[in-house]
C-alpha cells in the first residue's frame, strides 16, 4: 500500500531560534543614605587585557598616543610633577599612561594623593590659614579593592580600600585625598565605564572561531581515523588503540596482519562547510570599529587606501584628544595643576594640504567661464 500524502504534517520551529533582545538597564546611582559601589568586574576585564593580544595592543597604543611627546606645564608645575614617583619607579609620563590603560580596561582609575604633610602646613591648614599643599606624589591603586561611597544625593563621601594584605583592616580615604578618573560616566552613576565590557562578545566570538579553525588545521596534519577491528574483545581493542594512537603521536608506521583491521580517514572536503576566515576578518574589523582605534594605527599590514587611512586616523585623533582633555580637566579640578598633553602628529594639516593640491571641485574652472568669440559676428 502506497504512503498517504494526506498524512503530511507541518512542524513548529519557533523554539529553534531566539530573537535578539537587549535587557533594560538602570543606572548605578545613589539608592540610600549611603550607596556603595565596587568594580566587581575589574578582575575579569583585566584578564581579557592580559590575555587578548589585539585588545592589549589597542589599549596600549592609545595610551602612547595620549601621552604624545610628554607632559608640558609651567616651571612651577613641572617641578612638582618631576618629583612624582608613583610606586617608587614611576614618572609623570608613565603615571598618565597608566591612567589611560586602567580607565580603558575598567572605566575607573584610583590613586591616593600624597600631599605636603609637614606639621606646620597641617596646623595652618587646620586653622584655614593655608590651603592643602600641592601633591608631592600620587600612588595608583587596584580598582577592584576600592569602594566608592556616596550620600543620598549621589555626592561622594569617601573611599574605602579593601587591601589585599593579611591582618590589615579596611583603609578609609577622604574624597579630597583620592584622585579618581571616571571615564564616560553616565547620568547619575557613581563610576565610569571601560571599553572591555562592551566588546566582550566580539572578543569571545572571534577567539572561538579561531579556536575552531585551529582544530581544523590540526586535523589536516594529524587526521582522524576510523578503525574497523576484526574483534570485539575489549582488551584487544584497548591494546590496539594504544598502538594506533602512538603512531599518530610519534608519526611512525604501524604494521597490521592482513584482514585484522581496516582504516578509513575522516576528512572534511574543502567548501563543504562554511569558511570561517571571512567571519574572523569581519569580527576583527568590527573589533577595531568598536574600540575606535583603526587597525592602521596599531600597525596592520592590511592594504588600505591612503585617503581612507587618513580619515580613519582623523577619527582616532579626535578620540585621543577628547581623552587628553578629560585628563587635563581632572588634573586641574582634583590636583590643582595645569598641564598640556600634545598630540604627537596631527593630521588635519595633511588633509588641508591634500585638499589644496586637489583643488576645490565645486569652484568653476577658467574654461567654464571663458567667452569664446570665434564665429561671432
Amino acid at each position: 500500500m502506497a504512503p498517504n500524502i494526506n498524512k503530511t504534517e507541518v512542524g513548529n520551529m519557533d523554539n529553534t531560534r531566539t530573537d535578539f533582545s537587549v535587557s533594560p538597564e538602570t543606572t548605578d546611582g545613589a539608592t540610600g543614605s549611603e550607596s556603595r559601589w565596587t568594580d566587581s568586574d575589574f578582575t575579569q576585564n583585566f584578564g581579557y587585557f592580559k590575555t587578548i593580544p589585539e585588545l592589549k595592543s589597542t589599549i596600549t597604543t592609545k595610551s602612547k598616543w595620549l601621552i604624545g611627546k610628554g607632559v608640558k606645564a609651567d616651571k612651577e608645575t613641572m617641578k612638582i610633577l618631576d618629583k612624582w614617583r608613583g610606586w617608587g619607579k614611576d614618572t609623570k609620563n608613565t603615571l598618565i599612561q597608566n591612567m589611560s590603560l586602567v580607565t580603558d580596561v575598567g572605566g575607573n582609575f584610583f590613586a591616593e594623593i600624597i600631599r605636603d604633610d609637614s606639621i606646620f602646613r597641617k596646623i595652618m591648614t587646620w586653622f584655614g590659614i593655608l590651603e592643602k599643599g600641592k601633591p608631592v606624589n600620587i600612588k595608583p591603586l587596584d580598582p577592584s579593592t576600592i569602594t566608592t561611597i556616596t550620600n543620598d544625593q549621589g555626592m561622594i563621601l569617601r573611599y574605602e580600600q579593601n587591601a589585599n594584605i593579611e591582618n590589615r583592616d579596611t583603609i578609609m580615604i577622604k574624597s579630597e585625598d583620592m584622585f579618581h578618573l571616571a571615564q564616560d560616566r553616565f547620568a547619575d552613576e557613581i563610576h565610569g565605564t571601560g571599553i572591555v565590557s562592551v566588546i566582550e562578545k566580539i572578543i569571545l566570538m572571534r577567539n572561538e572561531a579561531m579556536a575552531d579553525i585551529k582544530t581544523v588545521f590540526h586535523r589536516y596534519v594529524k587526521p582522524l581515523w576510523v578503525w574497523q577491528l576484526d574483534t570485539d574483545d575489549e582488551t584487544k581493542i584497548k591494546a590496539f588503540k594504544e598502538k594506533a594512537d602512538r603512531t599518530v603521536e610519534e608519526s611512525e608506521n604501524i604494521y597490521i596482519p592482513k584482514g585484522a583491521a581496516e582504516a578509513e580517514r575522516v576528512s572534511v572536503p574543502q567548501f563543504s562547510t562554511l569558511d570561517p576566515l571571512p567571519w574572523i576578518r569581519d569580527l576583527t574589523d568590527y573589533f577595531y570599529q568598536a574600540t575606535n582605534t583603526p587597525d592602521v594605527v596599531v600597525g596592520s599590514a592590511k592594504s588600505t587606501v591612503e585617503a581612507s587611512a587618513k580619515i580613519l586616523f582623523l577619527g582616532f585623533e579626535q578620540s585621543v584628544r577628547a581623552k587628553q582633555l578629560f585628563i587635563r580637566d581632572n588634573f586641574k579640578t582634583q590636583l590643582g595643576l595645569d598641564i598640556e598633553l600634545e598630540f604627537p602628529t596631527p593630521i588635519e594639516s595633511d588633509l588641508l594640504r591634500d585638499a589644496e593640491k586637489d583643488g576645490d571641485t565645486t569652484k568653476p574652472k577658467p574654461e567654464d567661464t571663458k567667452i569664446n568669440l570665434e564665429g561671432k559676428k
